[in-house]
């Protein structure tokens, strides 16, 4: 894979040779193969670039200034994403190369690696714990369900064991609480009902205790 990047070596613009230097001195210094591709004395540079450059990357005026960078036929962006992915120490990435060992982009890598890793295990072991949770609760729900059981015939075993006369004070005391609660029902109904007769008996009585009175005193 060969690394292009086109300049114009005779541009009388002086933002671009800048650019362009700090583009082709980098490389030079991390000593990164690349090719350097002057669109200024060849015209077909200059068409293939233009061909090449997306189109969201392309100016208003449809035109790319350079330098642009390519990985062979690959677009990888202009001297913005360059400047951005050097920031971020990313180049190699950038430029679509295996980042060398013991560079802060290969770091950087191996973190992200055992950090993806470190996040697998978490949810291997929250599953593991998921799985054991479940089984424990399985084995607590057996448990109720076994006490339950040994409750219930041991119930059984005492009601089997009582004898006829205890059978029968037990349905007559379960019969006489019905009763019980029925009085108590209709006795809150009754009181409920004549309530209003009592209170009107009572102001009856009231009217003629103060009439009794009021002939008294004249």
């Amino acid at each position: 894979m060969v690394i292009k990047v086109f300049v114009a070596t005779s541009s009388g613009s002086t933002a671009i040779k800048k650019k362009q230097q700090e583009v082709v001195g980098f490389l030079e210094a991390n000593k990164i193969d690349f090719q350097q591709m002057d669109i200024a004395g060849d015209e077909d540079n200059r068409k293939w670039m233009r061909e090449n450059v997306p189109g969201e990357k392309k100016p208003q005026n449809g035109i790319p200034l350079p330098p642009q960078i390519f990985n062979e036929e690959r677009y990888c962006g202009d001297f913005e994403s360059f400047f951005s992915a050097k920031e971020e120490n990313i180049i190699y990435s950038f430029l679509g190369l295996a980042p060398p060992p013991g560079t802060k982009e290969t770091e950087k890598s191996d973190a992200t690696d055992e950090t993806e890793a470190h996040t697998e295990d978490k949810v291997d072991e929250g599953a593991h714990e998921e799985a054991h949770e479940e089984a424990q609760a399985v084995q607590s729900l057996s448990e109720d369900q076994q006490e339950s059981k040994e409750e219930h015939e041991a119930t059984g075993a005492v009601y089997e064991g009582m004898t006829f006369w205890d059978k029968a004070w037990k349905k007559k005391k379960k019969k006489s609480r019905k009763r019980e609660k029925k009085r108590k029902r209709w006795r809150s109904k009754k009181s409920l009902s004549t309530l209003p007769y009592d209170t009107f008996f009572l102001e009856q009585v009231f009217r003629k205790h103060k009439l009794g009175q009021l002939c008294q005193r004249k």
